[in-house]
């Protein structure tokens, strides 16, 4: 039997090592600007509710407590805009990566059937068709904003649908125009959308990120349109695997009962710890105060620099050219000691264009700003 990783494409990431290694060697050390992790602490409220729960002997469930479906639907009516929501319509998991990559296997698809995901976007959407055995496809991020999905995505054996806005790495947002288009195309389809927020409460410029749940987009039903939610960004919990579900109450519920047999619970600590990190807004204003700092400065430095910084008006990353092959940037950066991520990491439409977070401390911006100057 062939292995399993023959069907995927080589760890992007893998690639980027020799260049990590150059920047590094720089003097006064690399100033990573690649992975987008966070760097800044994680908020006292959340720290102290993971303390309070530490003494967690038993078993926790796969649907959490109570009280964590009630800080989720709670949460997703205020920031969301999403009215009637029950406990039926959410659902935790371990961190929106491992949803991503496995969905499509939990959704029972394989050979014949296709998952489409935008032209650029997360790599993973791509390795969850593979691991299934599906049909990975892409579509260009303007296919539902001019009306021609029906011409440019053939909707023949096409089972899942992702969005994701603001995207990553762009950053680009989609109007509630674009969003309603999308959810209206894919029910006349039957195609399951699935709708990757977790830059939402991340916008910088223009109209305000919406979720494919506000009822202007979904007309107030969730039929056929699931939203998935991350704390790992706006409350620095990467390293929780802390993320959540909303949507279509039918689809959460096959979901769960297959988590529930594959035993994929979020800790229970970390539940009690997102409901505190859900229930407090403060932390957040904080957090973005931070990142926009750090934006203003990384934008201004590479622009000088002779970069174009295109779309990124919301998301963690600024999407930039210099009209050049990205590994000749990448190259180029690593010689002052700036570690950036390749375009093509996200598809080959990628290719001229680089990643450049805004995840470093503010000492490593400044590092940044001044090598660049």
């Amino acid at each position: 039997m062939p292995p399993v990783s023959s069907r995927l494409p080589a760890f992007p990431w893998d690639r980027l090592e020799p260049y990590k290694a150059a920047a590094t060697a720089y003097p006064g050390g690399i100033v990573d600007l690649s992975v987008g992790t966070p760097v800044d602490p994680v908020p006292a409220v959340v720290q102290e509710a993971l303390a309070a729960a530490s003494d967690s002997p038993g078993y926790p469930t796969v649907w959490g407590t109570g009280e964590l479906r009630d800080a989720l639907t709670g949460w997703a009516g205020r920031r969301l805009g999403a009215a009637g929501l029950a406990h039926t319509n959410v659902l935790p998991v371990v961190g929106s990566k491992e949803l991503v990559a496995w969905l499509p296997t939990q959704l029972g698809l394989g050979a014949g059937d296709r998952v489409a995901y935008p032209r650029l976007a997360y790599p993973t959407y791509e390795v969850g068709a593979r691991l299934a055995g599906a049909e990975p496809v892409v579509y260009d991020a303007e296919t539902f904003a001019t009306g021609a999905a029906g011409t440019e995505l053939d909707p023949a054996g096409l089972k899942l649908l992702w969005l994701n806005s603001p995207s990553n790495p762009t950053g680009r947002v989609l109007t509630k125009e674009e969003l309603r288009r999308t959810v209206a195309w894919a029910r006349e389809h039957g195609v399951l959308v699935f709708s990757d927020e977790c830059y939402l409460e991340l916008g910088w410029e223009g109209a305000e990120p919406v979720s494919v749940l506000h009822p202007e987009v979904c007309g107030g039903s969730y039929e056929g349109i699931v939203a998935v939610h991350s704390l790992s960004k706006r409350s620095n919990l990467a390293g929780y695997r802390a993320a959540f579900l909303v949507g279509d109450a039918a689809v959460l519920g096959e979901l769960l009962q297959i988590r529930k047999h594959g035993g994929m619970m979020v800790p229970a600590p970390v539940q009690a710890a997102t409901v505190a990190a859900l229930g407090d807004d403060a932390h957040v204003a904080v957090q973005r105060e931070r990142y926009a700092g750090r934006r203003a400065a990384l934008r201004t430095a590479f622009q000088g620099a002779g970069f174009r910084v295109e779309h990124s008006e919301a998301s963690l990353y600024l999407w930039a050219t210099r009209d050049e092959s990205c590994w000749d940037t990448v190259g180029d950066l690593s010689k002052r000691g700036i570690l950036v991520a390749p375009g093509d990491f996200y598809g080959a439409a990628g290719e001229r264009h680089v990643r450049i977070a805004f995840t470093a401390t503010d000492e490593r911006v400044r590092a940044a700003v001044a090598r660049l100057a």
